[in-house]
């Protein structure tokens, strides 16, 4: 989920803080591990909904999205032209060649966990499985920009130089931001380089970065539900997100999955 409004001061976290972010966010990297297992046609969104809020519970956290700003329910699920905060739905099923970008956070212990990946259901296009692969790999370019001493700009065009170069749009009208014991804390992580001087990053700072990639224009529309974002001419986009801590021995991927390369 994005950072829309005023945020909450950037703060620093202690090693036993993040620990517990860790932990938390190990529950988030369960949920999004389970539900590319389980992604396959026919499947509703609400389902998909509900494994995810049952695990987070199951594993003693309590989903932070559900209720947040009105938000309700407990998964982010976006499809094709979707980008995010998609409402899950009985009548919405996935479907072969879709792609699905689920997007899901814990409070856990008095801190936040947020992380998103889509999915591809079955075959996919060539040209959108490209479009996946880019958003992915400029999270790692992203990630790799985590260290003390950087700013927030050398993170932001980290992900705006990848794509652009390889001829897509980043969103601009919604952001990733910091984490702790706020879901959204400062500072703001855009996916494209801001006028002025950013804020530098210190040893435990916790950012939740997140490209949000469209294969046709950056703009966007939201819907008349008042959450679900869409791309203003209806093209694919695809959304990717870790929350990242600054250590002394660089990015710290708390919610990285299993066997997944996050190019530390």
């Amino acid at each position: 989920m994005t950072s829309t409004g005023k945020e909450r001061a950037i703060t620093l976290k202690t090693p036993e803080e993040l620990q517990v972010m860790y932990e938390a966010n190990q529950i988030v990297a369960g949920v999004l591990s389970m539900l590319h297992r389980e992604m396959k046609p026919g499947l509703t969104t609400w389902q998909l909904d509900r494994w995810a809020e049952q695990y987070c519970r199951d594993h003693g956290a309590v989903p932070a999205f559900k209720g947040y700003r009105g938000f309700p329910a407990s998964l982010c699920v976006s499809i094709n032209e979707q980008v995010v905060h998609g409402i899950p739905s009985k009548r919405v099923k996935v479907r072969t060649g879709d792609i699905v970008s689920v997007d899901f956070g814990t409070l856990y212990k008095g801190f936040y966990g947020d992380s998103a990946v889509t999915i591809p259901v079955g075959t996919i296009k060539e040209s959108v499985q490209s479009l996946l692969t880019v958003t992915e790999n400029s999270l790692s370019k992203a990630i790799e920009q985590v260290r003390i001493g950087n700013r927030v700009s050398d993170v932001s065009r980290a992900v705006q130089e990848y794509v652009e170069k390889r001829g897509y749009a980043v969103v601009r009208e919604f952001v990733g931001h910091g984490i702790g014991t706020y879901l959204h804390e400062a500072p703001e992580v855009a996916n494209y380089v801001r006028k002025g001087a950013s804020p530098r990053l210190l040893e435990g700072m916790v950012i939740a970065i997140e490209p949000m990639v469209n294969m046709g224009t950056h703009k966007v529309t939201v819907l008349r539900d008042h959450w679900t974002v869409i791309t203003a001419d209806r093209k694919p986009s695809a959304h990717f997100e870790h929350s990242v801590a600054v250590t002394k021995d660089g990015p710290f991927v708390l919610s990285e999955r299993k066997g997944q390369d996050t190019g530390n």
